[in-house]
Order: C-alpha cells, then structure tokens, then sequence
C-alpha cells in the first residue's frame, strides 16, 4: 500500500525507509581498485541519474555524475512523461516537485476499437487527487539540474566512461542509455511511436485515453490545454505518417481514435521506435543498472520512468544503510528486492501489446469482457489502479 507523504520525507534519514521492500555502459572493470570511500559514480547525467544523486545525498552518499553529452544538451529533451502519483511523491520527497507545473490526471479512460467494454478509473474512487501528472521531460531534467547544482554533486559533463575508470568508487550504477546486445533479453515490437501535441473542440477535463487497435494503441495524455499524443504505427509506414501534412495526419488520428473527441490542432511530429529491452540481473560487481539502461518498456500504461524512481528509491535507501555501498550483499539484496516489481512492470506491458494486438472476434470479445469486468468490480479496479501507480507495494 502507499506509503503517505509525511513517511516519505522522513526517508532522508538513512535509517528509515518507509516503503515495504520487494522480494549504457560497461561489462566490469577488469580490476577493481575500491579504496574504502562511500562515493558511487553515477554513469548519465539525464533525469535518472539526476534522481539518483540526489535520493543517495539525502542517504548521506556521496555521488559523482558521469555524462557524456553536454549538461545543456541533456535538457533539451522532446519527451512528455507520465507521472504516477508515487512517482510525484518520490520527487517531492527529492526537493523537485514543488516548483513544476504539471497537469493532473483524474481519470484515465481504456478501450478498444471495434469491441465491446470499456474502464474508467478515477481518482476520487481512490481518495486522491490524481492518478498521475503529465509534463515535459525538460521542465523535470531543469529542476532536477538546478537541484544537484544547489546541493553541491559534481557533474563532469562531456566525459565518457571507460572500464576501469569508476574502479576507485565503492559502486558504478548506470543510470542512462539502453540495454545493450548480449546482456540481456531484447524484443523488437516492429513498431514506431509518432509523437505530438494536439488542440480538441472541447475540453479534456484532465482525461487520460488508452485506446487499444489492431495497429497499436494511441494514448492522449492532458497536458496544459492541449494533448500530448502517443500514436503508435508500424514501421514500414512511420515515415509515411511523419510526412502527412497537418489535415491528413488529425484525419489518421481521428480515425484510429474514435469520435469521443474532434481534433482541431496538431503541432509538429517526432518519433523513436518501440522495443522490449531488460536486463534479468541488474547489478554486478561494484555495478548496478537502472532506469533505461536495465529496462526500457514500450510507453503503454507510462511504466517506464516510473519503475526507474522505484528502483531509484530502493538502491538508495539500501545504500545509505550500508558501510559498503557497492557490497555483494548489498547489491544482492536490491535485485531481490526489485524483482517483483521489474518483472511486474515488464510483464504487464508486455501483455497489453500482445493481448490487444490479435484482432479475431473471440480475442476481441473476450478483452471487452474484461475491460468490463475491470468497469463493475471496484476492488478490482482499485488494485490495477494502485499496481500501476506505486507498482509492487499495490501487492497485498
């Protein structure tokens, strides 16, 4: 169950935590060198790597932050995310929430093209006041950067990292990039995700749609006045879609849509390809992976950077309480302890691209039965609601 908030802020102690514990780079350093410092070398200065400096400052470690771009380049990031509210009290409890504007999502709309059954839920069934929160990735990275800057974290912009050249840190985690070929279990979904904002005749009411289609589910994510839009295609037409012009592009979103809303507006495309990349372990020797480079999920449902604070909070605290951060039995112990929830995560997202992928009537039908089932049986509701916000603690 969700821990309140007032929990969560006293979790800068390193001896308290709070939440209920779970059951890019470099394959090792050839030699490791630790000289006994509780400093870990944070490998990607984006908003992951960011979080993690300062959840492990607030844990009394010291993190250096490795990055290879320039710092102003890591904010000019296109992304819109989606926030769960346990992801909204993580970064509270980091310092960053309350200076961002974000727009709530109250309730969250699912359904399927040409099938019965639909879900709604909603955040006053929960007692909360939103589901989740959306913004831009860059107004999170700018506060995230202007927060390590005011605490002090060194951030070596613009250097790459080698093996071997973290050896003297108790703890290498890598916190950016992807996981890469040979270490660990990768699935092409042979899919695009076309990306965009758009205007509507009326108003979203901080609605949130997750429309499933034989071509792939389209998301509409309220995001100021607008619609953040996450279309996704197939990718021997995704540069066909990108070039449509504005009118024949809302005319391809209508269509995949629906009629529950008209689109006026779209402003400009972009796009990246959708896979499934994780890493079964993902920790090693003096070595730790989270965020992307453990796992990168396809954005249905917006679990992706939302289990990368979850993996974020528990490697923190865990660090914090240790006299060695980089331990075997530390390390140990955070995979164990994040692997319910990796694999929940994993596993959910997984099943919703193939279950509303096959588009023969009984499959259809039998997904509108449960979409309904999920509609009539508040209980039910409840749990998927809680699963997708604060992830392994909604077990019971």
């Amino acid at each position: 169950m969700p821990a309140p908030a007032d929990k969560l802020a006293s979790a800068a102690s390193p001896n308290s935590h709070p939440l209920p514990r779970e059951g890019g780079r470099g394959d090792g350093p050839s030699e490791v060198a630790y000289d006994g410092d509780r400093k870990v070398a944070i490998v990607g200065g984006g908003p992951a790597g960011m979080a993690l400096a300062l959840a492990l400052k607030l844990h009394g470690v010291t993190a250096e932050i490795f990055e290879a771009r320039e710092r102003a380049a890591v904010c000019r990031d296109a992304r819109v995310l989606a926030l769960s509210d346990g992801a909204r009290q993580i970064l509270d409890w980091l310092g960053v929430w309350s200076g961002l504007s974000a727009t709530p999502i109250e309730t969250i709309h699912i359904s399927q093209r040409g099938g019965f059954g639909r879900s709604r839920l909603r955040a006053s069934e929960l007692n909360m006041m939103a589901l989740g929160w959306v913004l831009p990735a860059s107004d999170l990275i700018r506060a995230l950067d202007a927060a390590v800057t005011g605490a002090g974290i060194v951030y070596r912009e613009n250097t790459r990292v080698g093996a071997g050249d973290t050896a003297s840190f108790s703890l290498t985690a890598f916190a950016e990039g992807m996981v890469e070929a040979g270490a660990g279990t990768l699935r092409d979904y042979g899919q695009h995700a076309v990306l965009c904002s758009v205007s509507t005749a009326t108003p979203h009411d901080n609605v949130a749609w997750e429309r499933f289609t034989s071509d792939g589910p389209v998301a509409l994510l309220p995001l100021g006045e607008r619609y953040a839009v996450v279309l996704t295609c197939a990718d021997d037409i995704v540069a066909e879609v990108k070039a449509l012009g504005d009118a024949a592009f809302l005319a391809l979103l209508q269509q995949r849509f629906g009629t529950r809303h008209r689109f006026t507006a779209v402003g400009p495309r972009t796009a990246y390809p959708l896979g499934l990349r994780y890493r079964p372990n993902p920790v090693g020797e003096r070595q730790v992976w989270l965020g992307n480079a453990a796992q990168t999920l396809h954005p249905v449902a917006g679990q992706g950077f939302n289990l990368a604070l979850r993996d974020i909070w528990e490697l923190a605290h865990l660090a914090g309480a240790a006299a060695d951060p980089g331990a075997p039995e530390m390390l140990a112990d955070y995979a164990r302890g994040r692997q319910t929830d990796r694999r929940g995560a994993i596993g959910f997202t997984d099943l919703l691209i193939d279950g509303f992928a096959a588009d023969f009537a009984p499959l259809r039908h039998a997904r509108g039965a449960g979409l309904l089932a999920l509609d009539l049986l508040p209980p039910l509701r409840s749990f998927v609601a809680k699963r997708m916000i604060y992830g392994a603690r909604a077990w019971p």
